[in-house]
């Protein structure tokens, strides 16, 4: 059992299952030196870095504190001077990888009050803003497919992810919506991108599990789905055109405008409700 009553994930998955204090005091640096003896030239940063490389390359399951100390070419029992294990670690990977996008992003330097951090100032379009939030999710979660392994359900919030939740706000708060709402914006397009990173994750997972490429896959499939289409018994799926299982088709973009689109239709009631109430 975790320091803090919880019980740690024992396969290191779930974030928030170690020892919450410590994570706290790591995340937010007041924890990051070790008390004695540190190897020269290993921190806490390297640490991490070097456990976000193994999760990309092998996976979560690959990250060990043995693995880790091999990578780093220092004991294992030196590692733990930084990091209590492996479930903290996770904490402290989780705020590395969310804080990415926001080093690589200039409107970063936003103030909560939407001026630049140069003084001018931009109006913010949240249909752009949303547009934006959820391609750079999809691209972190390409990079870095082991998010889609963890259980984020209680994560700990360190600057990354406190630094990302401010910022999708202020970009989404001239839709007019109640906090609740804007939080619920946020959670609708984060799960629609994870819903579709997991499918292409899943795809990516079984071709390389089985060595059987999706063409080959779904062309042994043939026989058996034509003599069913030809059956009379799935005549809306034997009438569908020939492109409809198309590759070239963006079910990406097609559903983020889709959401958009309805989010448009709320942020119109919102509007048309104040203006009521004024007259």
């Amino acid at each position: 059992m975790a320091k803090d009553g919880s019980t740690a994930a024992a396969d290191g998955t779930a974030t928030g299952s170690g020892d919450l204090a410590r994570s706290l005091e790591l995340l937010w640096g007041a924890g990051e030196r070790p008390s004695r003896g540190p190897k020269p030239g290993l921190t806490l940063d390297r640490i991490v870095t070097a456990a976000v490389a193994v999760a990309d390359a092998e996976g979560l399951p690959a990250v060990t504190m043995r693995r880790l100390s091999t990578e780093l070419g220092t004991g294992t029992m030196s590692l733990y001077r930084y990091v209590p294990g492996k479930a903290e670690l996770l904490d402290l990977m989780l705020d590395r990888v969310l804080g990415e996008p926001l080093a690589a992003d200039p409107g970063a330097g936003e103030s909560a009050s939407g001026e630049s951090a140069s003084g001018g100032s931009a109006p913010v379009d949240w249909r752009a803003a949303i547009d934006a939030m959820a391609r750079t999710y999809l691209d972190n979660l390409r990079r870095h497919p082991w998010l889609l392994k963890i259980n984020q359900a209680r994560t700990v919030l360190g600057p990354s992810a406190l630094r990302g939740l401010e910022l999708a706000l202020t970009a989404l708060r001239s839709m007019g919506l109640r906090d609740p709402e804007l939080i619920g914006v946020i959670i609708t397009v984060n799960s629609f991108v994870e819903g579709l990173a997991r499918t292409q994750a899943d795809a990516a997972e079984a071709v390389a599990q089985t060595g059987l490429g999706d063409e080959e896959f779904w062309e042994s499939q043939r026989p058996y789905l034509e003599r069913a289409m030809l059956s009379g018994e799935y005549p809306m799926m034997a009438g569908m055109s020939q492109d409809t299982f198309s590759p070239d088709f963006d079910h990406f973009t097609f559903g983020l405008q889709r959401l958009i689109a309805g989010f448009e239709v709320l942020v119109q009631e919102r509007a048309a409700d104040r203006t009521q109430d004024r007259t």
